[in-house]
């Protein structure tokens, strides 16, 4: 393990574009909380009408313990971001012919594959101690000394742990199969904002909303948007927090079948 943590370091310490992205990262999860936080106060704070119904409508959101929510649903749009330094990851091992250079020097190639599920666990635990110092920041600034349960929602930071690595593992899965990181990050990016969408609204306007089967929807589900959303709609409201469970199974199932196929892949691919 030590030895597989320690190459992964020599390949990325040097490795500008990989130090870029992840500032970039480490700059737009807290950068798109605070913009969604800063106009929900500035709507909430109005004092004509409109801003005393919606301050009794909608509550507080990014007030504990709700923060927790509210904070894993609106970072869970931006998974694409890191999904770009994982699929740099996978993708350079091909262009610059490493992957080759570590079977010579005498990995296996299960070794070679944990190394890289290694890469995908690091990324995905550096976007979750992001979202959880978020959320205690945010939700401190907001601290109300009549909260209760400040605590009770915490249980987001796995579901959120669950979602991230979950979506990346399919954008490494992306990466692995094309080996070109430009043609893999437009087909990434293209399915996730555009493909998906549109095949979820297809498939729940003229099936039984079997969009809940695709590959990044079946993770999503696990995270519902906050609240208050549901005064929208209770019902529909009540039956996605009723799926949270199911979906939590689904996206297990996932990520064991998109990992052990790129495990048996790579046995059976060319160097």
């Amino acid at each position: 393990m030590l030895q597989l943590l320690r190459t992964e370091w020599l390949k990325i310490k040097n490795y500008r574009a990989f130090w870029l992205v992840m500032s970039l990262t480490a700059l737009s999860y807290p950068g798109i909380n605070y913009i969604f936080f800063n106009i929900f106060k500035e709507f909430t704070e109005r004092k004509d009408a409109a801003g005393q119904i919606a301050n009794m409508f909608l509550g507080n959101p990014f007030a504990f313990p709700e923060i927790w929510r509210t904070t894993a649903y609106a970072s869970s749009f931006f998974v694409f971001i890191p999904a770009i330094v994982v699929i740099m990851l996978i993708t350079n091992e091909y262009t610059y012919k490493t992957s080759r250079q570590n079977i010579i020097d005498g990995w296996d190639r299960n070794q070679f594959m944990a190394s890289k599920l290694l890469d995908v666990l690091i990324i995905t635990g550096i976007i979750v101690a992001l979202y959880t110092t978020l959320t205690v920041v945010i939700g401190v600034y907001n601290d109300s000394a009549n909260a209760k349960d400040k605590w009770s929602l915490t249980y987001y930071i796995g579901l959120f742990a669950l979602q991230t690595f979950a979506q990346l593992s399919i954008a490494f899965m992306v990466g692995f199969l094309v080996r070109k990181a430009f043609i893999a990050l437009g087909i990434f990016v293209f399915y996730f904002i555009i493909l998906e969408p549109m095949g979820m609204g297809l498939l729940k306007k003229y099936t039984n909303d079997l969009g809940r089967f695709l590959p990044l929807e079946i993770s999503d589900r696990i995270i519902p948007p906050p609240s208050f959303v549901g005064r929208f709609n209770e019902e529909d409201y009540k039956k996605a927090l009723d799926q949270v469970n199911i979906h939590i199974l689904y996206t297990f199932l996932l990520i064991a079948i998109v990992w052990s196929f790129c495990f048996w892949l790579n046995k059976k691919r060319d160097l």
